[in-house]
This record gives structure tokens, sequence and C-alpha cells, in this order.
């Protein structure tokens, strides 16, 4: 068949460990031979992130802003091990938490539901789409530790000079202390950005914080939330016959284990990156999660919820089999392509992902799939794959659907 062309390119992010094994993967068995694939490319491998003192991630961000629509592999956010393993200057700040920064987005986290892999939990009937804040709190913080006994304190120093005060301990040893913050903008399109999903998914919102215990942090993000859906949302949802709802994040976790699904649940950024880790694995596994980062000025960037897979990569670089699953990946490419299509009106290339997306579900339900789904599928004939081999086989189904 002739190659889908594209007409303006997206942005392509890659990545680091076995993600980036499998990244390539799935550009020369399920794009390459199919797209004329049209992208402006940016190495956010965490050695050349270190090279480019992180310049390249800002550069990506921007990028994202020129063309709408970016696709970013999982990446490694360096910790004390990862500066010695990579030699690096400094403990660079997460490449997701930059970018969230620079877009001003919402990340919205679904499961992908397969028949054969049940939920764990067992009340769970349909899919339970995760919201989470893509700015601020603890991805923006500053941080210190303290040697020893000391007053520790916030001071805001307004532009006319005048001080405030707020004391946060008084230190008889030594401890650590970090200061986060936030953005009444940004909460502000946080709340539309979920507010404006939910109508368009016809699903009820839920949103949760702990108020009770922050009564300035937490309690600012549950007013606006409120004065919002009250002045501009209140009669849209009524009207949609659709729900918003508020209670306290304990309560939340507590309600969602007994619900049957079927909601979008909003969450403040360390919440969201918590609670959309339990739901994927609940539903099936990690690797089957979609992500997507949409910004209130129209910008897109899919990439899949999980990490870098560390264990398979260093598997891998021994030379030994990895049975690593890469659907999650898979499906950042055919909804960063299907926006593009989208946004482009090139009809082919929505439709190509689409029939990519059908490829992967269809070859897990005909019982082809990585070992991670065959430890939990109700088949009882699970035929296991390696990573390669995995991919070939939704080439091979998506060749079928093509024909």
């Amino acid at each position: 068949m002739e190659k889908i062309k594209m007409t303006t390119p997206l942005v392509e992010m890659d990545g680091d460990e076995m993600t980036r094994i499998l990244w390539k993967m799935i550009k020369d068995e399920l794009l390459l031979p199919f797209i004329d694939l049209k992208t402006e490319y940016y190495d956010l491998g965490l050695e050349h992130r270190n090279e480019t003192n992180d310049q390249v991630t800002v550069d990506s961000a921007n990028a994202t802003k020129k063309y709408g629509v970016a696709v970013k592999c999982a990446t490694i956010t360096p910790n004390a091990a990862r500066m010695t393993e990579y030699n690096l200057k400094e403990m660079w700040k997460s490449p997701n938490g930059t970018i969230r920064a620079m877009l001003d987005g919402t990340v919205f986290r679904a499961p992908i539901v397969v028949k054969g892999i049940e939920p764990c939990v067992k009340n769970w009937k349909k899919p339970i789409t995760i919201a989470r804040h893509a700015y601020g709190d603890v991805y923006k913080a500053s941080e210190m530790k303290i040697p020893g006994a000391g007053k520790c304190e916030l001071v805001y120093t307004a532009e006319d000079g005048t001080e405030t005060r707020e004391l946060i301990h008084n230190f008889t040893g030594a401890g650590v202390v970090q200061g986060q913050h936030n953005l009444c903008n940004s909460i502000e399109s946080f709340a539309k950005s979920c507010f404006n999903y939910a109508l368009d998914t016809k699903q009820d919102l839920w949103f949760a914080t702990k108020d009770t215990i922050s009564k300035k942090y937490d309690h600012t993000f549950k007013d606006i939330f409120q004065e919002i859906f009250d002045a501009e949302y209140k009669e849209k949802f009524e009207k949609a016959g659709i729900t918003y709802f508020y209670t306290l994040i304990d309560d939340a976790v507590a309600r969602v284990m007994k619900s049957e699904g079927g909601y979008i649940w909003a969450c403040k950024n360390y919440d969201g990156d918590v609670m959309s880790d339990m739901v994927s694995s609940a539903f099936g596994s990690l690797a089957m999660m979609t992500s997507v980062l949409v910004s209130p000025d129209g910008y897109y960037e899919y990439e899949a919820a999980h990490g870098t897979v560390q264990r398979h990569y260093y598997k891998h670089l021994k030379g030994e089999e990895t049975s690593t699953n890469s659907v999650a990946t898979i499906f950042a490419w055919t909804g960063a392509l299907k926006k593009r299509g989208e946004l482009d009106s090139n009809a082919a290339l929505s439709d190509f992902a689409e029939k990519l997306e059908k490829a992967c579900i269809k070859t897990i339900e005909d019982g082809k799939m990585t070992k991670d789904l065959a430890l939990i599928t109700t088949n009882p004939n699970p035929v296991v794959l390696n990573s390669e081999d995995f991919i070939k086989a939704i080439r091979t189904t998506l060749e079928e659907s093509l024909k």
C-alpha cells in the first residue's frame, strides 16, 4: 500500500532504557512501513539531557507549542544512584514536570480495557479516568537539608518590600524542609479542563484534596473548583445529566474501591501520579494505560503512563530475552497520530491509528501477549511472546486489517 502522507510534523521525544528500545521497534515495525512519518526529533535520553544542561527538554516543550502535538517516550528522573550511574552534572528535574509546567496542562489517564484481562477490583466494570493536575506541588518544590538547630520560615516579600512570615519549624536537630507552590491561574485551567473533559465524554467528575488539614493550600483548590463549577458549568452538567462531586482524598480512595467505575477522578499532581499507577495496575498492567497532557491553549502531549522498565533494560544489555509490554507506548503514538490527523483533517492518518489500536487489542484477545498479561489473563492458553515478537504479532494483525 502507498504510505500515508503527513502535512505537519509531530514533536517526537525519545527516552531511556527499555522504553527507548521499544520506541525504535514500534517505529520500524508499526509506523514507518505504513506512514511517511514526519517528526521533529528531540533526544530526551538522560545522557543527552546532561550534555545540553537539560535545554533539550525546554526545546521539546517549545516545539510542542509550535506544532501542537507531541509524543513522548518514558524518561529517567534521576536520583542519587543515577547521578553516579550516568556521571551527571546535577540531579536534573523530571522532564515530565518541566514540560507540564511549560504547557500548563492537565494529564488524563485511562486504562486500555481488553477482554480476558479482568480488573483486580471485582466490582470495577467501566474504566476510571484519572485527571492529574500537571503543575507545581512537589514537582516544582524547593528543598533543603537542615544540618542542625535553627529556625525555618516561609517568607513572602511583596513588590513594595513588605514581608509576611510563617514559621515552619524550630529545629532542635537535623532534618529536612520542602517548599511547594501552585498558581491560581493554573488551578483554574485544571478545573476548566476537567469540567470540559467531563462534558465531552459525558462522565461524572470527582475531585478530592485534603482541605481539612491543608486549610489554605488544598482549600484553595477546592474553592476554585467550586467557584468555576457554580459560575460556568452547573447548568451544563445538569443538562448533560452528569454530576460534579467533591470529597476528601481519603474518602475518595475508599469510594473508588467500592464503585463500578465510569467516571473521571480529578487529583492534585502527586495524588494523580500515585493513583493513576494504582488504577492502571488494578485494571491489568501499568503498560495498559493511556496518558495525554491537554493544555488549555490547545497543545497535546501523548505518552505512556509507566516508567522506563529498568529491570528489563539491564536484562536486555546482558543479551537476555525480555517480554516487555509495549501497548501503552504504541497508544501514545496512536493518540498523537489521531490528534494530528484530526487537526490536519487527515482522515487516513486518524483511521490508521484507530486500526493500529484495534490490532493491539485483537492480538491480546487472540491469546498472544507479553508475560505481564499472561500471568493475569483469564484466557486458558495464552502464548507468551518476547518484546520484539509481540510487536511483530501486532504488525501481522494490523496488515490483515489493512487488506
